[in-house]
């Protein structure tokens, strides 16, 4: 199996005037990443401890301050610090999961690192999700599912752990085609009926689409222009859609939906609905996105994500 192409391709240096906040609508996560960035990693460690065994939250803001460029050098002063702090441990960990991916670490050492959190938090499947980020790059498939089924272990609704398993899986047998027996698809239906009624699991069918039509479209199988596909205008795709969005509007409340990633699931449901043609149920995703926009799917396979999320916006509320 060939490496997956970069979370944005070429679009990256195209869509720099545009950054996407990974911290989505975590007010408290901008905060501590903001006083971070200048050293002052007390307001992280408040945030950390704050955040308790919240899984899916925990593991979404261990990653956000993973990403940082600087996190490496101020985990390691915490570390320096307060040595028996598992948070500063683990948050040293993720930043070296980064920096492997951008090709600036040994991965051997990373994994060392992610192994030593692992056990002194043996209940936590945050150490194991960044193990699972590493090896869903650079590792191989059996890892994957290895990493996957621990972080399962510990939460079998890991957000984050089933999107990063469908994308993997996704990249299986790319010269299938729109293959309805495609393995991915088996993965994310069962994970969506396994999961509680009110999990946003109930989307991951939808990602899975989208996913597959990355790496169709990245070989040349489809058209790079998504709208132009048939992808999402098959009868099984139209079930997809309309269960998803079905789900979204019997569980979103006034407040939204509390989940800390579930602006991710959002844009999923956008682009799915925007490609599908149906801009009035578009319009009322993109209107609930609001500015939390996020790179994946609008840079598959490869587009400016910025410039496709707009034009995409702008017709469905222009349709509206």
């Amino acid at each position: 199996m060939s490496p997956p192409p970069p979370p944005l391709g070429r679009s990256r240096k195209r869509a720099a005037a545009h950054a996407f906040d990974a911290a989505l609508d975590d007010v408290e996560l901008t905060a501590a990443r903001a006083a971070l960035a200048q050293g002052r990693w007390i307001e992280v460690r408040a945030l950390l401890a704050a955040t308790g065994d919240d899984w899916d939250r925990r593991g979404h803001r261990f990653d956000v301050l993973g990403q940082e460029p600087t996190t490496a050098a101020w985990a390691r002063d915490w570390r320096l610090v307060e040595p028996e702090s598992c948070d500063a441990r683990l948050l040293h960990a993720f930043a070296a999961v980064h920096k492997a991916l951008r090709g600036k670490e040994r991965s051997d050492k990373v994994r060392e690192l992610c192994r030593e959190a692992a056990a002194e938090v043996p209940a936590d499947p945050t150490p194991w999700l960044a193990l699972l980020l590493l090896e869903r790059s650079l590792g191989r498939e059996e890892d994957v599912v290895r990493l996957f089924d621990e972080v399962r272990l510990r939460h079998p609704e890991h957000h984050h752990a089933h999107h990063l398993m469908v994308a993997r899986l996704a990249e299986r047998r790319p010269g299938a085609g729109q293959d309805p027996l495609h393995e991915v698809y088996d993965f994310a239906s069962w994970a969506a009926e396994q999961a509680p009624a009110d999990s946003p699991l109930a989307v991951l069918p939808v990602v899975a689409h989208a996913e597959r039509y990355r790496v169709l479209a990245t070989a040349g199988m489809e058209p790079a222009d998504p709208v132009a596909s048939g992808h999402w205008t098959g009868r099984r795709a139209r079930g997809v859609m309309k269960a998803a969005f079905d789900w979204w509007l019997e569980w979103e409340t006034p407040d939204g939906l509390t989940h800390p990633r579930c602006h991710i699931d959002l844009n999923f449901l956008a682009h799915a609905k925007s490609c599908e043609g149906r801009a009035a149920e578009a319009a009322v995703l993109f209107h609930r996105i609001g500015r939390h926009a996020t790179p994946a799917p609008w840079a598959y396979p490869d587009r400016d994500p910025y410039e496709a999320f707009t034009a995409a916006r702008a017709t469905a509320l222009g349709s509206a």
